[in-house]
């Protein structure tokens, strides 16, 4: 479990979002920021979910966005999608990507690797602002939440008008979170013509919950 005192620092950064640390406990590893729990390797399911759910809805061949690396969970599942052509990856943090390069590569099976995938270190608020680029699928696990976020200007990456400027006008949004958000849910549908929630059972807890939204109202 996560502060399992056997665990075994690997590596500490400072990094954007302040102090980020790996670590391993038993098979597993761990992420932390600024002493927080943000991600481990235990389980993986609903990132999995998130994938699936927006690559089910994608046309053959599609591009996608997978925003935060995380542990690889995410992009591993957009690989493996029949339905999903390239992939582009973005993340902020340079240690969290080197991780994944490292011992992280083992949990994923080498998903940098893959040659479908084009990984982009950059802030991702700023990168969807200033990108042209559009998507036929935009799948994003940045923070635990819209309502619980890394860091403050994270808080913009939930803007909905943003979201869906770069969505093809069949695109499909999946956005993670570890608790239900009705506001959010309800911000979404001002800029899309459908919203739906899935919620995935966890270990321990509350279930996590994927926000579904397509038909982005901009291109009707």
């Amino acid at each position: 479990m996560f502060g399992d005192p056997q665990s075994e620092v690997l590596d500490r950064r400072e990094g954007e979002c302040g102090e980020l640390v790996l670590r391993r406990a038993g098979e597993h590893f761990e992420v932390i920021a600024n002493g927080t729990f943000l991600m481990d390797t235990r389980n993986g399911e609903s990132e999995r979910v998130l994938v699936r759910a927006a690559a089910d809805r994608m046309p053959q061949g599609g591009r996608m966005l997978v925003g935060g690396l995380g542990v690889g969970f995410s992009l591993r599942a957009a690989i493996d999608h029949p339905r999903v052509g390239d992939i582009v990856v973005v993340e902020r943090e340079s240690a969290v990507i080197e991780w994944n390069r490292g011992p992280l590569r083992e949990v994923h099976d080498d998903a940098l690797a893959d040659p479908t995938v084009h990984c982009v270190q950059t802030d991702l608020v700023s990168w969807l602002a200033d990108t042209d680029q559009r998507f036929d699928a935009l799948c994003l696990d940045i923070d635990n939440g819209p309502q619980w976020t890394v860091t403050d200007g994270n808080a913009q990456l939930y803007d909905p008008g943003l979201l869906a400027d770069r969505l093809t006008p069949d695109g499909v949004l999946a956005v993670w979170s570890a608790a239900d958000d009705r506001a959010f849910a309800d911000a979404l549908a001002t800029a899309f013509a459908e919203v739906e929630t899935l919620t995935v059972p966890v270990p321990r807890g509350e279930p996590d919950v994927i926000f579904l939204a397509a038909g982005t109202r901009a291109h009707a």
